[in-house]
């Protein structure tokens, strides 16, 4: 288990603890406030009441949901104390919240301004309960890190004067930050520093230092700045699934938005992931799976339909499988249902279709029109590999096309690919390498603008083109 995984885990367990705790107190205050007028003798056979006892199970798991929702848990090591402390009075209203309104709201207090006291009392005492074990525990990891008790492997991408002065820096100036630079990763063309003390590798090696050096984090510190270079090295170092991070003044020539990152004093760029908050992603995640489990079950019988349809129509295998590129680089298979004859591809090249290609079937014209073939996809999306709303995914052999005439496409893979996007919204499907990276364009303004707003937005319109049969 890493030191990340460690802390992460004391913060579930206090978190858990806390909560229980809390639950309990206000149980207590709850008592000599309202239920001792409910036929209630004393304090034990309250607490012991099966509504009370069920809401001290419940209430808890309640507000660990809440806690995972604000994303709390995502990013544990080096923790702001002030967001630290906004996050916890948020995630304790929110809980406040909910148990007002299955528990407090039903309780038949005299006076209506009974129960709000209460619900400000359950506020006060579960952010007091939380707060105190987080700051414990953040306190603890703090004087860790600066001790040096607990390192962050830094592994720098660049090996020259830039590097080198970056990485003496990190390591003698601000090492009470808790970051080691372990080593250093040479750029092609680049001149190397003479005065490197740390191991020098080569791209090349790069999966077997990380191995061996245990690297947490990457550092690109290029001698110069050439956009096209640090985007091929960014895509060489999505699949390790690390967080990536750049100077903005490199950042800036990538993209405008800058999104920053505290490290060693200045700010630099964590490129790895996408703009929305830990929270929103969270959200996003979890709406991810529950829309696509209630359409599974919910278009099951059209999914018969389709399957008799298409195995009525024409041979071959009713879901067709295909390798494509997701998040960080990684491959996965998607699920779609065959459009086309299953000698759509003879000889195995690839090949773009478009709204006449006679390669698809009738009924496989009909499903391209209202998106019925990308239903399957659901199961992507419940897997992890994709989400309803993202940049949608190619395969590597159009990518390496897209890269060479648009470096910029290796952005996209920040994020996980989507059913459906702005660029299948704006543009469509696309028939060659240059309407690919026409619809490119819409995906990479969707990255630099994500929001749980803006993904409902891209759903609403892919509702529109699904039911006026715009598809096509």
């Amino acid at each position: 288990m890493t030191g990340t995984q460690r802390q992460r885990l004391k913060y579930v367990l206090g978190d858990m603890v806390s909560s229980a705790v809390a639950v309990l107190l206000y149980n207590v205050i709850r008592y000599y406030f309202s239920a001792s007028r409910h036929g209630f003798g004393s304090l034990g056979s309250f607490l012991s009441c099966e509504s009370v006892v069920l809401g001290q199970v419940l209430f808890p798991l309640a507000m660990m949901a809440v806690h995972y929702l604000s994303g709390y848990y995502t990013e544990v090591m080096r923790k702001s104390r002030l967001q630290e402390a906004a996050t916890t009075v948020i995630s304790t209203f929110i809980s406040a919240l909910i148990v007002f309104f299955v528990a407090i709201i039903n309780d038949m207090a005299r006076e209506r301004a009974y129960n709000y006291e209460l619900i400000a009392i359950f506020w006060a005492v579960s952010t007091a309960c939380v707060y105190s074990v987080r700051l414990f525990f953040t306190g603890k990891m703090s004087h860790k890190v600066k001790t040096g008790q607990l390192l962050t492997n830094v592994l720098v991408i660049g090996a020259g004067k830039k590097a080198e002065a970056f990485g003496r820096n990190l390591s003698t100036v601000n090492r009470h930050l808790g970051y080691s630079v372990v080593g250093h990763v040479r750029i092609e063309g680049e001149r190397n520093s003479g005065s490197i003390t740390k191991p020098v590798t080569d791209m090349a090696d790069l999966a077997t230092a990380c191995r061996r050096l245990g690297v947490q984090e990457f550092v690109i510190i290029p001698e110069k700045h050439n956009a096209k270079t640090i985007l091929d090295i960014v895509n060489k170092l999505f699949p390790f699934n690390l967080p990536i991070k750049i100077k903005p003044d490199i950042y800036n020539i990538l993209v405008s938005r800058v999104r920053l990152s505290d490290f060693h004093g200045e700010p630099l760029v964590d490129i790895s992931g996408s703009c929305m908050s830990h929270a929103a992603s969270n959200i996003k995640r979890v709406a991810d799976c529950l829309i696509s489990a209630l359409a599974l079950v919910a278009l099951s019988p059209l999914f018969l339909y389709v399957a008799w349809r298409i195995k009525r129509e024409s041979k071959g295998p009713v879901i067709y499988k295909q390798t494509r590129i997701g998040l960080h680089n990684r491959p996965f298979t998607i699920y779609k249902f065959r459009t086309m004859r299953e000698d759509a591809e003879e000889g195995g090249m690839p090949r773009l279709s478009s709204s006449n290609d006679d390669r698809i079937t009738p009924f496989g014209h009909v499903m391209r029109k209202y998106r019925i073939d990308e239903l399957p996809q659901f199961w992507n999306v419940l897997k992890g590999d994709m989400s309803i709303v993202g940049p949608r995914p190619e395969r590597q052999y159009f990518i390496d096309q897209i890269t060479r005439r648009a470096p910029f496409y290796t952005l996209l893979h920040q994020v996980r690919p989507g059913i459906t996007s702005m660029g299948m919204v704006k543009f469509g499907y696309a028939s060659n390498v240059e309407e690919m990276v026409q619809r490119m364009k819409y995906d990479l303004i969707y990255l630099e603008n994500m929001s749980l707003f803006n993904d409902l937005k891209i759903i609403v319109y892919t509702i529109e083109t699904v039911l006026t049969g715009k598809g096509i």
